[in-house]
Order: structure tokens, then sequence, then C-alpha cells
């Protein structure tokens, strides 16, 4: 079910609105701008009908706070005001409000504009996932690792807990490719991505398709010590799904791995780092391959099957 967040100082104007959408929506109610955008920040609504006129911070204010905000922007909002003079209209639609009800409320209106911008957004945020995703695999594509890497680096610098960059592609893929074919090559590429997605532990583990064979995992919280053990173990399951390699190079279908974790400080480069990993990775095959090296930030490296 859809949630909808109302925001309105009105008791009774709130409790209006909820009786009129609670059959089709979960509502959340808040009584002040303060504890709207409170909640708009944690929660995932899919429209806010938001009250103009309200003591302290006004409608107008939380709609401009609510555009400010990265979680928040994309959400439709529905300003609500016993106002009808054009320059408040105007001033809404400026500030980024999708649509205008006017006090009394009439229930049909009031349904038909929440059901149009709630299908509108859900529409949207499904496009918006189509163009994140790798079509081949699934999972987050080179844009949306882009757009991940930037915010969770600075969440990590404000933080202060430990963050790791992974880079590991397919050893000997053109190998493969020019001997089982584009079709194999590509399947291949979805069965090691699923593998490596399977085994993500937490809501912010992140895995994307970096381009061709190769991809990066990005992990917040956990020591060097501990992503090099659950690297080593992701390696392994790769291997283990026992996908035949041409056997001039390797029986099986295996990866390379190589990365760093870093506590980053506001100084620190995300660039810098990323560059470190994709060194650990470069030596991971120059090393033999079907193995992971792991660098912390004292530079200390962690080798698999040395």
């Amino acid at each position: 079910m859809e949630k909808i967040l109302i925001v309105d100082d009105s008791i009774l104007q709130a409790a209006k609105l909820k009786a009129i959408l609670e059959d089709e929506y979960e509502i959340t109610i808040a009584h002040t701008a303060e504890d709207g955008l409170n909640r708009a920040k944690e929660g995932d609504f899919s429209l806010i009908l938001l009250d103009v006129v309200m003591p302290g911070m006004d409608g107008f204010t939380l709609l401009k706070k609510l555009q400010e905000e990265v979680v928040t922007r994309s959400v439709p909002v529905i300003l609500i005001t016993s106002l009808s003079d054009v320059s408040n209209e105007q001033y809404g639609f400026i500030l980024g409000a999708v649509d205008y009800i006017t006090k009394p409320f009439n229930a049909l209106i009031v349904k038909a504009r929440a059901n149009t911008h709630v299908k509108l957004y859900q529409y949207r945020r499904q496009v918006e996932q189509q163009s994140m995703t790798d079509q081949l695999t699934g999972i987050a594509n080179r844009r949306r690792y882009e757009e991940y890497s930037a915010a969770k680096w600075k969440e990590a610098v404000r933080l202060h807990v430990p963050f790791s960059i992974c880079m590991f592609d397919i050893d000997r893929f053109k190998v493969y490719n020019d001997t089982f074919g584009h079709p194999a090559g590509d399947k291949a590429i979805a069965a090691v991505a699923k593998t490596v997605a399977s085994r993500l532990q937490r809501s912010t583990d992140f895995l994307a398709r970096y381009g061709g064979e190769e991809f990066v995992a990005l992990f917040m919280g956990d020591n060097a010590e501990r992503i090099f053990e659950h690297m080593k173990n992701i390696r392994q399951a790769v291997e283990d799904l026992h996908i035949p390699h041409d056997p001039s190079v390797s029986e099986w279908v295996t990866v390379s791995i190589g990365g760093v974790t870093v506590v980053p400080k506001a100084e620190s480069s995300y660039a810098f780092y990323l560059k470190m990993a994709d060194a650990m990775l470069y030596d991971a095959k120059k090393n033999g391959r079907n193995r992971v090296i792991w660098a912390d930030e004292k530079m200390k490296q962690r080798k698999e099957k040395e």
C-alpha cells in the first residue's frame, strides 16, 4: 500500500483528509512543519499533502526544505489551503508543488488528484529504477554506482566509519568469449553477478556492474580483516559455480578481487582510494588470478594464496 503524509496543524482538517484517503493508502499525519519534515525524510512516501498556513514554519517554507533534501525532493506535494488568490497558487507551483486543493475539501477531487499524482510518482520511480539497473545482470549500473558512491562516501566521512571499495572482474574473460561465444559470456557475467549479490549481507552493501566483466562493490562499517575474509568467501562461491572455462587457461570461471578499507576524512579523496582498489585488483591478477588482495589505510596488504 502506498503511503501519504498529511502535514496540517488542524486536527480536524487532517482527520477529514485521512478519512477520505485511508481506504486506499497508508496515512501518516504531522501537525507541525518541523514534524512533517522529519517524517518525510524518514518515510517512503508517494505523496505529501501540505497545508500552507501553519504557525511557525509555514507550508511554503516547508516545501522549500523538502525540495532541498535528496530523499524528499522527488516526492510530489499537493498544497492545501483556504487561500484562493492566484498569487499564492503561482508561488506554490514555482516552489515545486504539483497541484493545489482548496478548503473546504471535496472528497472526489481529493481522491482523484491524490490517485493521479501517486500513479505518476510510481511510474517515474519505475522509469528511474530501470535507468539505474544493468539490463543484463539486474544489479546497479555505472550511473547508479556514481550516485551511490558519492552519497555513501560523504556519509562515511560524517559518521567516521570504515568504508571499503572492492573491484573485481572475471579472469581471462576474452578467452572465454572467444571459446564459447558472447551469449555464453553474457550468461557467465549474469551468473557471477547473481552469486555475488546473493552474498551481500546488509542493506548498505552495494554491488554494481562497472563495465564489461568488471564489477564494483561498496561496504560500510566492517574493518579490513572482516571484508577480506568476506571477499575470499565470495571468490570461492564464484569458483564453486563450476562454469567450465577454456581448459588451456583454467578449469572453471573465476574472479580476481582487489580492494581497500579506509576510515575517510573530510579531506580524503574517493577517487584516490578507487585507484588503490584497482591497483589491488591488478596485483591479484599479476600474482596468479583467482585470489583476493586487500589493503587498509596504512597500506598493509592482505593476500590470499601467498
